[in-house]
């Protein structure tokens, strides 16, 4: 993924880009604003200052701009993930590491709005769930790569295969972490962290 796969006429220029910038900064502006429900693209065209006819020689429509949002929002995650997990020194590190990225993925949602409004909304758009397993997929890799080095190397398919359901199911245990309120919230992600933290322990020859 590159950023812009909702994008129908891929920028090549300089201005071409800035304007496609403009044209997201606005629309991330008017979801902050009025969530992505009611977003119209003449009101996104307005924001950004560029005629409705531009807006869609890039985008074709509102759903279009909602999955490159989406697509930045996975993107920035990953790089997060593979940055914190650089540098590994021991299985317990990475544990711990990874406790601190789930954390750190939940408080992401609860300090952006923007963030939480397209990924509530992300099941009822199949464009959108199909980039949400390609990206625990690719998540998935990076885990698992982290881990590897301390796990007997005949478990390493395996932990490829629960690595990418853990990810996908993170995904899920957020998204019911901010429907509801906040401290129950909280005790959901707490529990998901410690079984979280078990099913990796499980893979480690002297966590067994």
């Amino acid at each position: 993924m590159n950023g812009n796969s909702g994008v129908r006429r891929q920028p090549t220029q300089a201005r071409a880009r800035a304007r496609v910038e403009k044209i997201l900064t606005a629309a991330t502006e008017l979801i902050e604003q009025t969530g992505s429900d009611q977003l119209r693209m003449s009101e996104i065209a307005a924001r950004a200052g560029v005629p409705i006819g531009s807006l869609y020689q890039y985008f074709p429509d509102k759903a279009s701009i909602i999955r490159t949002l989406a697509e930045r929002i996975m993107l920035r995650v990953r790089e997060g993930l593979r940055e914190s997990l650089v540098g590994v020194e021991s299985a317990e590190d990475a544990l711990d590491r990874l406790d601190g990225l789930l954390d750190g993925y939940y408080a992401m949602f609860l300090l952006e709005p923007v963030t939480r409004d397209i990924w509530s909304g992300t099941q009822s758009d199949k464009d959108i769930q199909d980039m949400d397993i390609e990206d625990s997929r690719e998540n998935a890799r990076v885990v698992a790569e982290a881990l590897k080095p301390f796990v007997p190397k005949k478990e390493h398919n395996r932990l490829d295969t629960v690595c990418f359901l853990l990810m996908q199911l993170t995904g899920a245990a957020v998204r019911l972490a901010i429907a509801v309120d906040r401290k129950e919230g909280d005790r959901l992600v707490a529990e998901y962290g410690r079984m979280l933290r078990l099913e990796y322990e499980a893979f480690l020859p002297d966590k067994a």
